[in-house]
């Protein structure tokens, strides 16, 4: 415990260090400072109950901000463009999805059907309006704001899942949403951001149509068949593709920051705080909703969830489909990151108040492994 926190000090003297001379004009040494802090607070966290589960997050803002100080290490190297990784990369992390559920998670429409409808609905309608309201407003360039309308017609990801169970949400619930919605993510994605994202970027529907099902469904698909035939004869696998799926999302958003450095340094702050709206409205109209229809504490707060997170990775990968991941993968690429942040912090807040209700439509043994 006492080296973690002399790396915490030594983090808080770097960052301190590099602020000061990003502000004094020298970016050269500012850069390695910061990278440094990040790397040293990653670390540090992880000698902290309360702190370890931003570790990961950390990390990635180390490796972001290596992209934004050093970003022709991240375009290409020798001839070899990093972007060709993206699509390989987001079906291996889909895969891993896939081998992580069973065709029972399914079976919680039957025996969950108003929190699954609900919960389905409600991030549907909810994200997209919001992101389409947020990228009116916001003033920033077309293609920059068609991204935060991306994310917002984006189905749910597996974080929500791990957030859920922190949170003492509805763990079963949580994962049925999660997999309908991303089986309808081929249609409802593409038809939403042609409604919604039609004004500000000419968007080719069959196109998407075809890269979800390309980067998601056939992915997924083959990792339930692993998971219903193979799973446990492959131990290493299985051990291996949470590790896998958090190095490529972490270099899917490297890639990303790299490309749109120039874009990012010009209006980061204005993509950071409407992303920031939009993810932490999400959670509240998402929890909102379910009040409304009177659900549970507990299934309130895996729609309020289910709803605010998004599955950050597939944005990316659609972004870079059209051609614009320097423009439209931005907001996705702040997305991720951040909603692991605010959803840490809500799923703690939550942990310390246990539901009163007591759990519904589900035994605890019946609940899937995390």
């Amino acid at each position: 415990m006492r080296l973690h926190k002399i790396l915490l000090i030594i983090a808080a003297i770097c960052g301190i260090s590099g602020i000061g001379m990003l502000l004094s004009g020298s970016p050269e040494t500012a850069g390695p400072l910061l990278i440094l802090a990040f790397i040293t607070m990653a670390i540090a966290f992880r000698g902290y109950e309360q702190l370890k589960g931003f570790s990961y997050t950390v990390t990635i803002f180390a490796a972001v901000t290596t992209a934004l100080f050093y970003p022709k290490a991240f375009v290409e190297m020798n001839g070899f463009v990093f972007a060709t990784l993206i699509t390989p990369l987001i079906q291996l992390i889909m895969f891993g999805m896939g081998t992580s559920m069973s065709f029972d998670d399914f079976a919680g429409v039957v025996k969950m059907p108003k929190g699954v409808l609900i919960g389905v609905v409600s991030h549907f309608i909810i994200m997209p309006l919001l992101g389409f309201t947020i990228a009116n407003v916001s003033g920033l360039p077309p293609e920059i704001a068609a991204g935060i309308i991306l994310i917002g017609c984006s189905p749910n990801g597996m974080a929500s899942n791990v957030i859920s169970y922190l949170a003492k949400a509805n763990l079963a619930l949580s994962i049925t949403i999660t997999a309908i919605s991303t089986m309808l993510a081929p249609f409802i994605t593409p038809f939403l951001m042609n409604l919604l994202a039609g004004a500000f970027i000419k968007i080719n529907v069959w196109d998407m149509m075809f890269d979800i099902f390309k980067m998601v469904i056939i992915p997924i698909a083959a990792g339930l068949l692993f998971n219903k035939f193979l799973s446990g004869k492959a131990k290493w696998l299985d051990k291996a593709m949470p590790y896998v799926s958090m190095f490529g999302i972490a270099f899917i958003i490297v890639i990303i920051t790299a490309a749109g450095r120039d874009n990012l340094l010009s209006i980061g702050p204005v993509l950071l705080l409407a992303v920031l709206i939009h993810n932490v409205s999400g959670y509240i109209l998402g929890y909102w909703s379910g009040r409304l229809f009177k659900m549970s504490e507990r299934d309130c707060r895996t729609i309020a969830i289910e709803v605010g997170m998004q599955n950050g990775g597939l944005a990316s990968g659609l972004a870079k489909g059209m051609g614009k991941m320097a423009t439209v993968g931005l907001a996705p690429a702040i997305f991720g990151p951040l909603m692991n942040v605010t959803g840490s912090i809500l799923a703690s807040y939550w942990h310390r108040k246990p539901p009163l209700d007591t759990p519904s439509t589900i035994q605890e043994s019946e609940l899937p492994a995390l």
